[in-house]
């Protein structure tokens, strides 16, 4: 079990945010509402989460092994029971290989600190993905820091862009003015852009 300090310190913020998509009311009919996480990495969030949102099964998944077997031991030693086992997922390859998950069936898809750490095409493979899991009315949130319409700020989050990029010239802050436009080819929109701790956002794109 690998948590981040970052991991610790948001955990609570984001699941604030969460909360107002989970709860009674905000979905139609009753009873378990079924969430699949994208690039859970240790596995700290997806064990807090679903150990606070009871009336989720929560499905977490990563790309690295090793985040497999960290995500399995936090679920175990915080006795979450409605954490499933993790699967591996790779989220640029097509939605037919994320595990079994059928079109239509999931409330939720949640993708934490991925974007900036990975290839444009993993972006492009979530809201794909997203288009044809999410149920209408379902929900996909985000979270990390990001360009707004052409725009870093503040100046720490233009050296982390930059950093960003010199290890890896795929990487980088994603702009919401492309997520929108990923999010509309695939039959979502951008419904909120809630300013988070650290300079990062929640943004909550739902299923037309």
């Amino acid at each position: 079990m690998q948590a981040t300090a970052a991991a610790e310190r948001n955990k609570g913020p984001i699941l604030e945010v969460l909360r107002q998509y989970v709860d009674p009311g905000t979905h139609a009919g009753s009873g378990v509402l079924r969430v699949l996480e994208v690039g859970a990495g240790a596995g700290l969030h997806a064990a807090h989460f679903a150990r606070a949102l009871p009336q989720t099964r929560w499905q977490p998944s990563d790309i690295e092994p090793r985040a497999l077997r960290s995500i399995a031991a936090y679920a175990e030693a915080m006795q979450v029971p409605n954490v499933l086992p993790p699967i591996l997922l790779d989220v640029s390859q097509g939605w037919e290989t994320w595990g079994g998950t059928q079109p239509a069936t999931l409330d939720l898809l949640v993708s934490i600190n991925m974007m900036h750490i990975a290839e444009l095409r993993c972006t492009e493979g979530l809201f794909k993905g997203a288009g044809v899991l999410l149920k209408p009315g379902g929900v996909l949130f985000t979270y990390g820091p990001y360009a707004v319409d052409g725009r870093i700020s503040p100046q720490s989050n233009v050296d982390f862009d930059r950093s960003l990029r010199q290890s890896n010239p795929a990487w980088g802050l994603r702009d919401t003015a492309l997520l929108r436009q990923l999010a509309e080819a695939n039959g979502l929109r951008l419904e909120r852009m809630v300013d988070m701790p650290a300079n990062n956002k929640s943004l909550i794109f739902r299923k037309q």
